[in-house]
């Protein structure tokens, strides 16, 4: 995509092109590795299509991009639209030059994009204590399933993201009387890395308590620093190469999978979001579900609470059928 800042010191200005250098490292930092990666191929994908066209991508002329946007619409969700809009915005931002996705037009037909095709996301089903239990049960006794059971557990009672919840490390845990307590150092909302504390308190069942889960796998690999989740051969031999987010969702669906459950319907998310279910349908206040899962925005939240809930002090039941 270019540049992260269109900086360019006078030449004769000695001494300045190391600040601008700088200012570019700062730039891209602005931005998660993530988000830069979505962007950059975003913008790939773009570029590719406008070429086979013999059509400019850069600056783009608002036609094109009405045309580009009408084609995505054949496969894409509107999520995955309103993404490449964005980045297709950015990548004219950081050259100076106006994005086209400001124009009417394209306005016009991103909306009628969204009301035609609808906006609601396709979401992983939430894993509820239920669907743990039998999960964590048909996990073998191997070197692997003694770590999935403590990724499982662990994800579902801290109610991590799978970045934050990989990106943990034997120096982030906090041993306490009543269990242990999570240093999550940065998170999808928290960039700067302010930092966040999350309590692990013991369960009540000697087979499903995530400290005791956790402390079997530390003890088996031989872990005692660095990375908490790692990879494991097909031999069970314990690497020291740290388990990516994506890893977090296979290891679900091999879960569910094992259980006699449908693997298609989880993902990494179904562990925070079958926390975040199982404690509403508990009676758990959102205050106290936003506390662990730390969502910030409470909209977002109240969509698990909704679905926790939806028996609870329900009118359909006091009509007397």
């Amino acid at each position: 995509m270019g540049d992260a800042l269109a900086v360019s010191p006078p030449a004769e200005v000695e001494g300045l092109q190391w600040l601008a250098e700088e200012a570019l490292g700062y730039a891209a930092a602005s931005r998660s590795v993530r988000t830069q990666e979505a962007y950059a191929a975003d913008w790939a994908h773009f570029e590719a299509w406008a070429a086979a066209r013999g059509l400019q991508p850069l600056p783009a002329e608002p036609a094109t991009l009405v045309l580009y946007l009408t084609d995505l619409a054949r496969t894409y969700r509107p999520s995955t639209i309103t993404r490449r809009m964005a980045s297709i915005s950015v990548a004219h931002q950081t050259k100076g030059l106006p994005s086209p996705t400001a124009d009417p037009r394209v306005r016009a037909v991103s909306r009628g994009i969204r009301r035609t095709l609808g906006v609601a996301p396709r979401e992983a089903a939430p894993a509820v204590i239920g669907e743990i239990r039998r999960m964590t049960f048909h996990l073998p006794r191997s070197a692997a399933g003694t770590r999935d059971r403590a990724l499982l557990l662990v994800g579902f009672a801290s109610a991590l993201r799978r970045s934050e919840l990989v990106s943990l490390n034997v120096a982030d845990l906090d041993q306490r009387d009543e269990g242990l307590v999570l240093h999550i150092r940065r998170s999808k909302t928290d960039q700067e890395a302010a930092g966040r504390l999350t309590a692990l308190p013991r369960g009540r069942d000697l087979e499903t308590c995530p400290i005791l889960a956790l402390q079997r796998w530390l003890d088996l690999a031989e872990i005692s620093e660095g990375a908490l989740f790692r990879a494991v051969d097909r031999h069970g031999n314990v690497s020291d190469q740290r388990l990516s987010d994506r890893a977090v969702s296979l290891v679900v669906k091999r879960a569910a999978e094992a259980a006699g459950l449908d693997a298609s319907r989880y993902s990494g998310h179904s562990l925070r979001a079958g926390f975040a279910t199982t404690a509403a349908a508990n009676g758990a206040s959102e205050r106290a579900i936003a506390n662990q899962t730390g969502h910030r925005s409470m909209n977002v939240l109240r969509k698990y609470v909704r679905h926790g809930s939806v028996f609870i002090d329900n009118a359909a039941s006091m009509v007397g059928l």
